[in-house]
């Protein structure tokens, strides 16, 4: 009984130990957290003239030796000096030698809602259940994540937060990533409703002894029904007054009025077809294809059906045997090349310093032959009119808002994308990260002699 006793003893002191230690680490990890993080910049108070600088407006055009004008959070005048009446007002910033860019923009990203891969704590990107377009993105947005503000060095300065899983994941939202909390970030809220198309082809579970061949996935029709069906039932739920309500139907309502846009998850040649056909049978005509890897096959059937794509990441290796070896890589080319609304998205493994090298795929599209302002459309201005807020953002313009940065080169580059300013809706916002920080302090150490 002694025995018993000591051994109790013994393991709740062990137990205790283990929720102290648990416990100062989680005080260390909040206390790095809180310092790294970036203090929002203020409202801007002062007109800033930037001068000297090339400016690339987003819209294909360049203005060499630009001077931009902005206040209250919007850009006022915009010309070539010396050739325009637009004068310096406020605070000058000589960019002379550098060069202007709209604030890159990450559609189809999760960033914000996952902090660490591996802890699973951090990661709140989806939820239980098959078809919940009601789940919100937005209000799991993490503005003060150490993650989004080592975006901004690298110039991207908004994205489209999206949720996963399930077949109908729920509702993204657009934020820019200079915010006390998701409510100050938002920039359209509940902006589109996602939804992964089945997939007509499957392959062999190895593992259960299967064939790893591909085979017609017999499955398909039925969860096509499926999908039908819910979309129908949320259809008749908007045309009259409902005696209870449907949280899962009510979201869906935008979708047949136009105000949301359905995102599908989709890349083969028939599985694109036949979410487009279907959807559209079904009213829902504001349609982008996420993924779209064979949507080059059918690029006339997409543009004559005013279908945007988000094509995948370009860094990535052919599906298939028979594909192009650089396939991935070209596909923006094609599509543009054809008429298609394209934009680049980086979801995929280590989504999150993917999204961080966004500009950088704009780049690798300008080698396989590109025009480099038309690839810098695919980051600015295609993405803000496939997110709908090209009336504010992607392209530098009178009335829009100075969401922009400097780069002292090229942008798209990674060797020269070094930005000294960023600013959003006219705020100067911090270009310092938890990684700039480690930067300084190891480049001192190991440049000392």
């Amino acid at each position: 009984m002694v025995k018993n006793k000591t051994i109790k003893a013994l393991r709740k002191n062990k137990i205790m130990k283990l929720l102290k230690n648990i416990s100062n680490l989680l005080i260390l990890c909040i206390g790095i957290a809180s310092i790294a993080q970036q203090t929002p910049a203020p409202i801007q108070s002062e007109t800033i003239t930037i001068i000297g600088a090339t400016a690339h407006l987003g819209n294909g055009a360049v203005i060499e030796n630009s001077v931009i004008v902005f206040e209250n959070g919007k850009i006022t005048a915009i010309g070539e000096e010396n050739k325009t009446s637009v004068k310096e007002q406020g605070q000058v910033i000589n960019a002379k030698g550098k060069h202007i860019y709209p604030g890159f923009i990450a559609p189809n990203t999760t960033l914000g809602l996952v902090e660490i891969e591996a802890v699973r704590p951090t990661r709140d990107q989806d939820e239980l259940g098959d078809m919940i377009p009601n789940v919100r993105s937005l209000i799991a947005y993490n503005a003060e994540s150490k993650v989004v503000e080592s975006m901004r060095p690298n110039g991207v300065l908004i994205g489209q937060i999206t949720p996963r899983g399930g077949t109908i994941s729920g509702t993204s939202s657009i934020v820019q990533f200079d915010a006390w909390n998701w409510e100050d970030a938002a920039v359209k809220v509940d902006d589109g409703i996602h939804l992964h198309w089945p997939e007509s082809y499957s392959q062999g579970k190895w593992w259960l002894g299967e064939s790893a061949a591909y085979k017609p996935n017999e499955k398909y029709q039925e969860r096509i029904e499926e999908i039908k069906s819910f979309i129908l039932n949320s259809k008749s739920y908007g045309k009259e007054t409902p005696k209870t309500k449907n949280e899962a139907y009510q979201a869906m309502q935008g979708l047949f009025n136009g105000k949301k846009r359905m995102y599908v998850y989709t890349n083969g040649e028939k599985e694109i077809i036949d979410a487009v056909t279907i959807l559209k049978d079904l009213g829902i005509n504001n349609i982008t294809i996420i993924g779209a890897y064979e949507a080059y096959k059918i690029s006339s059937f997409l543009k004559n059906n005013n279908i945007s794509v988000l094509i995948k990441r370009v860094h990535t290796t052919p599906e298939s045997d028979d594909d192009d070896y650089d396939l991935p890589y070209k596909l923006a080319k094609l599509l543009t090349d054809d008429g298609v609304l394209v934009a680049l998205q980086t979801s995929g493994q280590m989504e999150a310093m993917n999204t961080r090298n966004l500009p950088f795929y704009a780049g690798e599209v300008v080698a396989q032959g590109l025009d480099k302002e038309v690839a810098l459309q695919l980051i600015t201005l295609n993405a803000a009119k496939i997110l709908g807020i090209d009336s504010e953002y992607g392209t530098l313009e009178v009335g829009k808002s100075a969401t922009l940065f400097i780069s002292e080169g090229d942008a798209l580059d990674m060797r020269t994308n070094i930005l000294t300013h960023a600013f959003i809706d006219g705020r100067d916002v911090s270009l310092e990260t938890h990684q700039t920080e480690l930067w300084k302090r190891y480049s001192k150490k190991y440049s000392e002699k």
